[in-house]
């Protein structure tokens, strides 16, 4: 199998893709995957693919679609047969494919078409240079000659800017080593003797690389040493490159075998002679350890349902709380860990993960194992009504793995202390090492903590994974030194409704049981403005126009009811609201209150 990408037109955002299979069956399948690992979503990839063509022996032959993404070519088996086709690509996302004269990107998903039958043969890919540096281009302008590729794939023979021929073992690698071309921040680093590359396009010339270079350096050395201790022999990768993309306005990350594609606002990189470490660079961070724990917690340790991956369909699994959950738990903790945040800042990012959880109602009615196995059609594809419906795995995921690993080192076993890393240890050892690569199960879990603990654990995981109810975390933090201290919530919170302001408010979520749901609004009113009832000649007039959440307490004074005036359809409504105490809703606000427990826990 040789895929040969080369950049049709950069300005249509064309790919042009060759595919070779040299010894196809006959009436050969092609398919194109429909979704992408790591992100839960079925995104007809195939509908981007233009003008495919097939020839055999200098002759032509028939293609033919079966389906969305599945074609059939006419050819003899036996006889290496060329296919021919265009991908269009303009998602800045680090899902799928983007070419402009700035910069190219690609996941194999978006672009390699997989032959029925072939997956387990090696694959290679060879990057066209000339189609990118614009060579055979010259009606078009604004190409860089300094372009540069990046991909975890294994070069084969390839030019001082990375462009020629990359191979990979089978099509599931191929696919699993995304490609980063263009004019990028260039910068390297070993952790733990294993070499880690890192570039990142549209960095302002403010950008501080050696000190994104210097901490990423603390987190990849944190990580490692949390798997394998001193045996850094034993790491699953070699090599390691991360991708970063900075935008205008943008954040997210998806993990790979021996790479990440990341996507951050600019404004939150690092930046020279600024030793201040903002929030946004702070959260930059933590998605780094995110994506890279992910090497070991869902790339190689990996539910049983992932053990091969079906690109055709949706593939389901309960576990994604543990995989996302448990990874979302320890990125911040990573961090601490690595002397990049301290105490004070990890509680900070702890209480904000706690608080969103606890104003999702859809905790209430969906366990994160459902939630996790209905990831396709709840979390992904979200709308007004989501926080109703379901609860995050990432955020409930992560707030089970604190109270495991809080119950654990409260309880111990035999005068000695046990932590969620040991689970962790114990499952990489049980599920990734001798004759087993990777696929794990609850069961696993539970094996895993009754091996190390002597008891059995399925009641919490009954009521914590399985259950609706809230996570004893209150208690369990108070064990630890962490006090909670009940505050009033914002108003929005209090009247159960998400918002956006521009000038009038306008109602985005309305969550079930809080004052503003018995009132009757719904997703998308336009809130205009509000009538308080006039109870002395001295008050002023009693109805306001609103341009602003917060202009409701300066209106309705001490009322405890008023009159809503919405706009929805284009028809002025007007409903009763209950306006609720200030201890309605209340947020939690995590206190230290015992530095030392505090230090036990989070100082490892």
């Amino acid at each position: 199998m040789h895929y040969r990408i080369e950049a049709l037109d950069l300005h249509a955002h064309l790919y042009g893709v060759t595919l070779t299979i040299t010894n196809p069956a006959a009436h050969q399948r092609v398919s194109l995957p429909v979704w992408i690992a790591g992100s839960y979503m079925v995104r007809e990839f195939a509908k981007q693919i233009t003008g495919i063509s097939a020839r055999q022996e200098q002759h032509a032959v028939v293609v033919k679609q079966l389906d969305k993404a599945t074609w059939a070519v006419d050819c003899e088996a036996g006889n290496p047969v060329t296919l021919h086709y265009q991908v269009h690509a303009h998602d800045d996302s680090v899902r799928t494919a983007w070419l402009t004269s700035q910069r190219g990107f690609f996941n194999g998903t978006s672009l390699c078409l997989q032959a029925e039958g072939l997956a387990d043969v090696p694959h290679q890919l060879e990057l066209i240079a000339e189609s990118f540096n614009g060579a055979h281009n010259t009606h078009q302008t604004g190409f860089s000659p300094k372009w540069q590729v990046a991909t975890g794939l294994s070069p084969v023979k390839t030019d001082r800017q990375g462009f020629g021929t990359y191979v990979a073992a089978n099509y599931d690698e191929l696919v699993d080593c995304p490609v980063e071309m263009g004019a990028f921040w260039n910068g390297s680093f070993k952790a733990c003797g294993i070499e880690h590359r890192f570039v990142v396009a549209g960095a302002t010339p403010t950008f501080d690389g050696e000190r994104l270079l210097r901490d990423s350096q603390k987190i990849c050395e944190t990580a490692i040493r949390f798997w394998h201790g001193k045996k850094h022999s034993a790491t699953p990768h070699k090599n390691y490159v991360f991708m970063l993309n900075a935008v205008a306005d943008g954040y997210g990350g998806l993990e790979h075998r021996n790479s990440t594609a990341l996507i951050c606002n600019r404004a939150d990189l690092p930046r020279v002679d600024d030793a201040k470490q903002s929030e946004g660079y702070t959260t930059l961070l933590g998605l780094i350890s995110h994506e890279y724990f992910h090497t070991w917690n869902v790339k190689r340790l990996r539910p049983a349902e992932f053990a091969r991956y079906n690109y055709t369909q949706e593939n389901y699994t309960e576990l994604l709380w543990f995989f996302e959950g448990f990874t979302s738990y320890y990125d911040d903790l990573l961090l601490r860990r690595a002397g990049l945040i301290d105490d004070a800042q990890y509680l900070k990012l702890l209480n904000k993960t706690i608080n969103q959880v606890l104003q999702t109602p859809g905790r209430e009615v969906h366990s994160v194992a459902q939630s996790s196995f209905e990831a396709w059609t709840k979390y992904y594809r979200q709308d007004a009504n989501s926080p109703n419906l379901t609860v995050s795995y990432y955020t409930k995921g992560a707030l089970v793995a604190l109270c495991l690993d809080l119950s654990l080192r409260q309880h111990g076993v035999k005068n000695h202390s046990v932590s969620l890393d040991d689970v962790m240890r114990a499952l990489w050892a049980r599920c990734c090492t001798g004759q087993h690569d990777g696929p794990m199960t609850e069961a696993d879990v539970l094996a895993v903590l009754k091996e190390l603990t002597g008891r059995s654990w399925s009641s919490e995981f009954k009521a914590w994974v399985h259950g609706t109810r809230d996570l004893p975390l209150e208690k369990l933090l108070a064990h630890h030194g962490v006090r909670v201290q009940h505050d009033t919530a914002q108003l929005a919170q209090r009247l159960g409704l998400r918002v956006a302001e521009d000038h009038s408010v306008q109602i985005k979520t309305v969550l079930n049981d809080g004052a503003a749901h018995k009132a009757g609004f719904a997703p998308g009113d336009e809130w205009l403005g509000v009538e308080v009832s006039v109870k002395t000649a001295s008050q002023a007039a009693s109805a306001w126009r609103m341009k602003k959440l917060d202009d409701l307490l300066l209106y309705a004074g001490t009322a405890k009811k008023v009159k809503a005036l919405i706009s929805r359809d284009r028809q002025l409504l007007h409903l009763t609201l209950e306006l609720p105490n200030t201890k309605a809703n209340n947020t939690w606000r995590l206190v230290m209150d015992n530095p030392k427990l505090i230090d036990k826990w989070l100082g490892l």
